[in-house]
């Protein structure tokens, strides 16, 4: 996986949190960098643990299902895309919690990095640098997750389901090209 493609895939990761941010930035009375930050360290390190995770995973049973892999690639990044598409275009609204305590927090950071796991098992299939992957999905997520929680404060929750829906599509199209190269149609 080349340089452009692993900022692509952190971009798309980072897109449920980002969302999630910019709702968090509406919420939260009043905003500050301490705020920001504290949401970007959790965002940011759970999107960078849990590819780690899925990675370790993949690993253990990577030899038994190689010839597979560019499929599995394909259709792990397709479901979770087509997830974040069917979600950003489904009209529902979330009320918006402008708490930052432990529990809330854990619970959107493992809801917005389910995604990130699975596509650290496709890493084991694939040649990619899985330090530089983890670390620029943490990286990215942390800086976009402060990056909303500032747009939420000020636009509010409008831009949470463009969001979703530009991470979605980068997650398929990334998926596409990964098949398309393993069948020999890319170059």
């Amino acid at each position: 996986m080349g340089t452009i493609e692993l900022l692509l895939l952190a971009v798309g990761l980072a897109m449920d949190a980002f969302a999630v941010s910019i709702c968090k930035g509406l919420a939260l009375e009043k905003i500050t960098p301490k705020k920001a930050i504290i949401v970007g360290i959790w965002f940011g390190g759970f999107q960078a643990l849990m590819p780690l995770i899925g990675y370790f995973l993949g690993a253990s049973f990577s030899s038994y299902i190689t010839q597979f892999d560019h499929w599995i690639a394909f259709i792990l990044l397709s479901l979770i895309g087509g997830s974040m598409i069917k979600e950003a275009l489904s009209g529902d609204e979330e009320k918006a919690n402008g708490s930052l305590a432990f529990k809330v927090m854990l619970v959107l950071a493992v809801a917005t990095s389910i995604d990130a796991l699975a596509i650290g098992i496709t890493f084991a299939f694939l040649p990619v640098n899985v330090a530089l992957a983890v670390s620029a999905i943490g990286i990215i997520t942390f800086v976009m997750s402060m990056i909303g929680v500032k747009i939420g404060s000020v636009f509010g929750c409008k831009w949470k389901s463009k969001a979703e829906l530009a991470g979605g599509i980068i997650l398929i199209l990334l998926g596409c090209k990964i098949l398309l190269e393993h069948l020999g149609i890319l170059g």
